[in-house]
């Protein structure tokens, strides 16, 4: 890739990067694939797009390449870091790294004890937030390489903030309690989606009736643990329930087991991933 490219060459990786958050609203593909075309408008060394989860108060990561311990802070101690009630501000776009104050970044833990022992030098973090103000979660991207300036990547990534919003919140839509009788029948008019799970998750949720651990279901499935862990989050809050144990009962009482046929979730764009083998 070249060192340096015009704003025709960035604007053209937005339109695709607005073609993965379609696909990936439209539930056709998972959050990789547009941190992946991302990639092309911004380029990064680590990204990530996070939900808020209201109930649990903390993030939940849905697609990443951070390191664990900085995917953790994210998750579970920015929103108390004090930049955070900066960037979150539904006023502004997002905060790039250069544009922080000095004594904001000396106060800042995620700064001082994450970004900066990865050498990172730039990057932005790009709160979401739904039409009504609701806010969804963010975008994270940090990069060693100091950004040029001007800088038309700036722009378009407030630009792409639309679309990367409605990726993210069709991701990470769950029901805030028991199933409406409209969830309800939707469960019975598709028995193969029943709690409104997706079809990798109720293949993860067959395999706990197994009581295999993270890592035996994801070299089963042809994931990663990590990606296990993030699908049976996803299992509990959609149904509402405190622990894999329970939701193995659910599946149970589903008819739901590991020996059950369940439909592939594989597609063109992410099939030959979810069949790489883990190490």
């Amino acid at each position: 890739m070249a060192a340096e490219r015009s704003t025709a060459d960035i604007l053209d990786a937005a339109v695709h990067v607005r073609a993965a958050a379609r696909s990936a609203t439209a539930g056709a593909t998972g959050l990789d694939p547009v941190l992946t075309a991302l990639a092309d408008v911004v380029e990064y060394d680590h990204a990530s797009l996070a939900r808020w989860d209201p109930r649990r108060r903390r993030h939940t990561t849905l697609a990443g390449s951070y390191p664990d311990d900085a995917t953790d802070y994210i998750e579970t101690r920015l929103h108390h870091d004090p930049v955070f009630p900066v960037l979150r501000s539904p006023a502004r776009g997002g905060l790039w790294l250069g544009d922080v104050p000095p004594h904001l970044l000396a106060a800042s833990p995620g700064f001082q004890d994450v970004l900066s022992p990865l050498g990172i030098e730039d990057g932005v973090a790009q709160c979401l937030f739904a039409a009504d103000g609701r806010y969804v979660g963010m975008l994270n991207v940090s990069t060693r390489r100091p950004r040029r300036a001007p800088d038309p990547a700036r722009a378009v990534v407030t630009l792409l903030t639309d679309s990367l919003t409605a990726a993210l919140a069709a991701a990470v839509a769950v029901p805030a309690g028991p199933p409406s009788a409209a969830a309800a029948a939707d469960c019975a008019e598709d028995p193969r989606r029943p709690g409104g799970l997706s079809p990798r998750e109720l293949q993860v949720l067959a395999e706990l009736t197994a009581g295999r651990t993270n890592r035996e279901i994801a070299e089963r499935l042809y994931i990663t643990p990590r990606t296990v862990g993030t699908h049976i989050e996803h299992i509990l809050a959609k149904l509402d329930l405190p622990n894999r144990a329970a939701a193995a009962a659910r599946a149970a009482a589903w008819g739901i087991g590991s020996q059950k046929a369940l439909p592939d979730p594989s597609t063109p764009a992410t099939g030959a991933l979810s069949r790489r083998r883990v190490r």
